[in-house]
């Protein structure tokens, strides 16, 4: 773990112009270090006159960057990928102060990015569009542009990956970004835009900016300058969020929230299904929008499962994020363990069974137990709200079709999970799970060739893959006579 303990939290600033605009007399917000609750460093928050300046810069930027060439936006993704590559430890280290994660997984997220910046690199010169049949004379031609200067929003438990999905899909398109990541973690997304910056985007392409989240939405998604909003986050902001877009027909692309359902039917090797599970759940203390969430067992293998998973939910060593035994860091911010208290308490009231964890750890920073319930029933709040924090709930059904239809009982459909051996049923879990996203005896669920995304309540088009690309562009049939 060479350089997890040498990075010093950096000084804060918005990038405007390619400027770096600092606090001067402007609001600022309070960076805290999630391990202890300390302060990190104060980060300014934009005013309207910093936006106004921020979409001029993106108008500008758009007209310049849409002309350029596929090999000239492949370079500048190419080029941030080496540098995101080379400073992969201070990135990480960043990431870890700011959020939490343990330094091992804010590196993973880095190089995630390097592939996802790599593959665009690729994918932006095969844009192809096509030619029509015509009668002789006649000319008919479909091709694709970039859609134009583009709001991004970010959220904060991917405070490298979110940041990198924001950007490297417009630019590769040929489109101008303006990307306010979460305020929670502004260094981690700040280091992102700097590597493009520095592998040679024009300083009007990409902006970076921080504020009150509610007025910079209304502000930039109330401007005719930007043309797409890209959001991920929660479902009821996201509901808003297309609200303000649809008064401009702003085209959107939207990866809301989740409540990962894991089917695991009698025919599993149970231990084996716990270790790859149990691991996946506490990944990041569970702030994962495709964490697996609901866990829907067999009766047969039920209570072994229940004694199973909280076995090993006991054993993961929390702390933080830079010590390297830790496996589990601390919530990303206050509300977090505040809301497990809440969700939690709730479920134990209605009769739920609480097997591991349900409380919080020290007395300093935003650590919570890795926890474990079971039997709890559906009117309880944590089994219809997501809970985006470390704790499973089991519960046990008995056929096949009971289980795919509380699967399928909540109004989210981002990602869900199946573990069985029967081929035959392996099938009929891929076709009726309603979800954008589904692993079969796999957690594996994402990569930089795969399109991201879900349905229903989780949102609409996606990011990663030829498909992310693809969202950042518009058709235009051309017919000439």
């Amino acid at each position: 773990m060479a350089g997890a303990g040498t990075t010093q939290y950096p000084n804060l600033y918005m990038i405007i112009d390619g400027e770096r605009v600092a606090a001067g007399d402007r609001r600022t917000f309070t960076v805290r270090n999630p391990a202890t609750g300390d302060s990190l460093g104060e980060l300014p928050l934009a005013g309207p006159e910093d936006l106004d300046r921020a979409l001029d810069a993106a108008a500008r930027g758009f007209r310049i960057w849409r002309d350029s060439t596929p090999q000239q936006r492949a370079a500048v993704l190419q080029g941030a990928a080496r540098l995101m590559a080379e400073r992969a430890d201070d990135l990480a280290r960043i990431a870890t102060m700011e959020e939490g994660k343990t330094f091992a997984e804010a590196r993973v997220e880095v190089m995630m990015n390097v592939g996802l910046f790599n593959f665009y690199a690729a994918e932006c010169q095969r844009l192809y569009g096509r030619q029509l049949v015509r009668p002789a004379g006649q000319r008919s031609t479909v091709s694709y542009e970039p859609v134009g200067p583009v709001a991004a929003f970010a959220p904060w438990n991917f405070p490298i990956g979110n940041p990198g999905r924001k950007l490297g899909a417009p630019i590769a398109a040929g489109c101008s970004v303006i990307l306010k990541s979460a305020e929670e973690t502004p260094a981690s997304a700040l280091g992102v835009l700097q590597a493009l910056l520095d592998a040679g985007l024009p300083k009007e392409v990409a902006q970076a900016v921080f504020g009150v989240p509610d007025e910079v939405s209304r502000h930039l998604l109330g401007s005719p300058v930007i043309r797409k909003l890209s959001f991920t986050g929660s479902t009821v902001v996201g509901k808003h969020l297309m609200k303000l877009a649809s008064e401009d027909m702003k085209r959107t692309t939207m990866e809301l929230g989740g409540h990962g359902p894991v089917l695991v039917f009698d025919d599993v090797d149970v231990d084996r299904v716990l270790d790859v599970m149990v691991a996946a759940k506490y990944r990041n203390a569970g702030q994962v929008c495709v964490s697996p969430t609901r866990f829907i067992v067999q009766e047969d293998v039920f209570d072994a499962f229940v004694s199973g998973f909280a076995e090993r939910a006991k054993k993961v060593k929390v702390g933080d994020g830079l010590d390297p035994e830790t496996k589990m860091g601390p919530m990303a911010n206050s509300r977090r363990p505040d809301a497990m208290e809440r969700l939690i308490g709730d479920a134990r009231t209605r009769g739920g069974k609480l097997h591991a964890g349900g409380e919080r750890i020290g007395n300093q920073g935003y650590f919570y137990a890795p926890s474990v319930l079971s039997e709890v029933p559906a009117d309880a709040e944590i089994m219809n709200e997501e809970p985006f924090g470390p704790v499973a709930i089991l519960n046990p059904f008995r056929s096949e079709e009971e289980m795919i239809a509380e699967a399928n009982r909540l109004p989210y459909g981002l990602a869900a999970y199946a573990w069985t051996k029967d081929s035959r049923r392996q099938k009929v879990v891929a076709r009726e799970i309603e979800s954008g996203m589904v692993g079969i005896n796999s957690v594996m669920i994402g990569g930089a060739d795969s399109p991201f995304g879900g349905v229903k309540w989780s949102g609409h088009g996606h990011e990663d893959g030829p498909e992310g690309l693809m969202a950042c562009l518009v058709l235009k049939a051309v017919h000439e006579g």
